[in-house]
C-alpha cells in the first residue's frame, strides 16, 4: 500500500467497486471541519452504483464462503497488519476529515486492528449445535451460515470503527459487503478501508464502498440482493431503515440514539465522578452515541459536583486538532452547532444557568455545563451530540431510577456510588442495553456485546459472540441414518 495521506490517489473522486471506477452519482468535496478547506473528492453513487455493487457481490459471496476458513483469516489479519503500518495515514484522515484529535484517531485506530484480530478467529468457532431428536436414527444439525450480501451504512462521528465493527465480522463469517459511508468521513469510514483489504488481498467483488446520501442508503436498503443492513445513526433515520427491513424480511442491526444518564449518589467520591462527567460528556465534542446528555446528582452533592465539572470544562482548550494540541475539535457542520446552540439557548431562557462555557467561534463551540436543568428543557430531553453537560438534581434512588428510565433511549447509562453492591443493584433497575459502575457512560470493548434499548436500536448487538449471530443466519438439517417410511 503507498501513501495514504497524498490527495491524487486512485481512490480521488471515484467509489470501489470491482476496482476504483467513477460514480454514477457525480463527486463531492471533502472538507476539513475545522478550516473549511476542500482536501480531496469522493464519488458519490446512486442506485445504478448500488446495483452494480450488489450484482457484483452476490456473484462474488459463495466463493468467499467456500474458501477455507485459515485463508479468509489471513486476509484479515493482514489488514490488521497494514492498517497498524499506515496508521499515520489513518490517524490524519481521521483528524482532518472527522475533527478528531490525535489521541482520539489512534485509539479508533487501535480498536479497529482488535476487531480485526478478533473476528480473523471467528470462522473457527463452533458454527452449530447437534439437538437430540425423538425420532429414532435422526441426527438434527443447527448451523450458521452467511446472510451472502451484507450492506454497512456507517456515521461520520466514528467512521472508522463504526464501519470496521461490521464490515470485519461479515467478511469473516463468510459474507460480500457494501459500505455506504457517510460523505462527511467517506475517506476515513470507506475508501481507505476498500485500499486497505484490497492490499491484503481480498478477492475482487467481496467489499464494495459506495458513499452518498438518503439515496444511496435507500436503495441500498431496498436492493433485492442486499440480504442485511447494519446501521448506525440516528433514531429517525433508523426507524424508517427498520420499516423498510420489516416490509421486505430483511434481517437488520440498527444501533441508534442515546440520551445517557450519569448517575452520581450522595456517597461519591465527586473528585472521580467530575472526571468522569467531564469525559463522558466533552470527548470528541460530545459527538458519540455514547455521551453523557443528562447528569442526574443527588441534591445534597450537586453544587459541588457542578463546580468540580465546570472547572474541568473551562480548564480544556479547544482549536484546530490538526495544527494544535487541544482536548476538542470542531464540530461537523454548521446544521450541528445551530442545533446544539438552540438547544442551549432555549433552555437557558427557561431558567437553566450557564456554569461554564455556552458560546462558540464558528464550529469550535466550548465546553458547556448546565446547572438547574428540568425535564421539561430541551438540554434535557433531546440528544446533544455536542460538548455540553446538563445537571438535574434528584432526591432518592427512586427518583433517580425514575428519571433515567423516563427516557426514550435506552443506549448507556453511569453510576457512582462508594458502595458497588448499591449501585450494582440500582444499575440492574434501569432500561440501558449497558451499565457502567464507577465509570462513565462512553465505554466499548470489542469483545463484549454492545447495543441499547427503547429507541436506540432494534435489540441487535455488535461484539464479541453476538457478531455470530448478528451477521448469520440459521440452517436446519436433519439426518435420517436410514429411509424413513410414513404411513401415507
Amino acid at each position: 500500500m503507498t501513501s495514504l495521506s497524498h490527495p491524487i490517489e486512485r481512490w480521488y473522486g471515484k467509489v470501489f467497486s470491482d476496482g476504483w471506477v467513477a460514480a454514477a452519482g457525480g463527486t463531492a468535496d471533502v472538507v476539513e471541519p475545522a478550516t473549511q478547506q476542500v482536501l480531496a473528492q469522493i464519488g458519490i453513487g446512486n442506485a445504478a452504483d448500488v446495483d452494480h455493487a450488489a450484482a457484483s457481490a452476490s456473484r462474488a459471496q459463495p466463493a468467499w464462503a467456500a474458501m477455507p476458513f485459515t485463508q479468509r483469516a489471513r486476509i484479515l489479519r493482514e489488514a490488521a497488519r497494514l492498517m497498524q503500518l499506515h496508521a499515520q495515514d489513518f490517524n490524519r484522515w481521521n483528524i482532518r476529515e472527522c475533527g478528531s484529535i490525535e489521541a482520539k484517531a489512534a485509539w479508533e485506530l487501535e480498536q479497529c486492528c482488535e476487531q480485526l484480530h478478533m473476528a480473523s478467529a471467528l470462522p473457527m468457532q463452533p458454527d452449530g449445535i447437534l439437538f437430540p431428536s425423538s425420532m429414532p436414527g435422526r441426527t438434527n444439525q443447527w448451523r450458521q451460515v452467511p446472510v451472502g450480501v451484507v450492506g454497512v451504512i456507517s456515521p461520520w462521528n466514528f467512521p472508522l470503527l463504526l464501519s470496521m465493527r461490521s464490515v470485519a465480522p461479515a467478511l469473516a463469517l463468510g459474507n460480500a459487503v457494501i459500505i455506504k459511508p457517510d460523505t462527511q468521513s467517506a475517506v476515513c469510514g470507506g475508501l481507505l478501508l476498500a485500499r486497505l483489504f484490497e492490499d491484503a488481498g481480498l478477492p475482487a467483488g467481496v467489499l464494495h464502498v459506495i458513499p452518498g446520501g438518503p439515496a444511496t442508503g435507500e436503495a441500498l436498503v431496498r436492493h433485492p440482493q442486499v440480504g442485511m443492513i447494519a446501521f448506525t445513526g440516528s433514531t429517525a433515520v433508523g426507524r424508517a431503515i427498520g420499516q423498510t427491513c420489516g416490509q421486505l424480511l430483511k434481517k437488520v442491526a440498527l444501533e441508534l440514539g442515546g440520551n445517557n444518564a450519569m448517575v452520581v449518589l450522595e456517597d461519591a467520591d465527586l473528585d472521580a465522578a467530575a472526571s468522569n462527567g467531564a469525559w463522558a460528556s466533552f470527548l470528541h465534542q460530545g459527538q458519540i452515541c455514547m455521551q453523557a446528555g443528562r447528569h442526574l446528582v443527588h441534591r445534597s452533592v450537586a453544587e459541588r459536583y457542578a463546580k468540580k465539572l465546570a472547572e474541568r470544562a473551562k480548564a480544556l482548550h479547544v482549536g484546530n486538532p490538526n495544527t494544535s494540541q487541544v482536548h476538542l475539535g470542531p464540530l461537523i457542520n454548521a446544521r450541528q452547532r445551530d442545533r446544539l446552540h438552540r438547544i442551549v439557548t432555549t433552555s437557558i431562557e427557561a431558567g437553566a444557568q450557564a456554569l461554564a462555557g455556552g458560546r462558540h467561534d464558528g464550529l469550535f463551540y466550548e465546553p458547556t455545563v448546565l446547572g438547574n436543568v428540568h425535564p421539561d428543557m430541551p438540554a434535557y430531553t433531546e440528544e446533544l451530540f455536542g460538548p455540553v453537560a446538563p445537571i438535574t438534581v434528584f432526591d432518592d434512588d427512586a427518583q433517580a431510577i425514575a428519571l433515567v428510565n423516563g427516557s426514550i433511549y435506552g443506549l448507556s447509562a453511569a453510576i457512582h456510588s462508594r458502595d458497588v453492591a448499591r449501585a450494582t443493584a440500582l444499575g440492574r433497575q434501569l432500561r440501558c442495553g449497558m451499565v457502567h459502575i464507577n465509570d462513565q457512560t462512553v465505554n466499548n470493548e470489542f469483545q463484549v456485546p454492545f447495543g441499547g434499548m427503547g429507541d436506540s436500536g432494534n435489540a441487535s448487538r455488535f461484539g464479541g459472540p453476538a457478531n455470530a449471530h448478528e451477521f448469520t443466519q440459521s440452517q436446519w438439517i436433519s439426518i435420517m441414518d436410514a429411509p424413513i417410511r410414513y404411513p401415507f
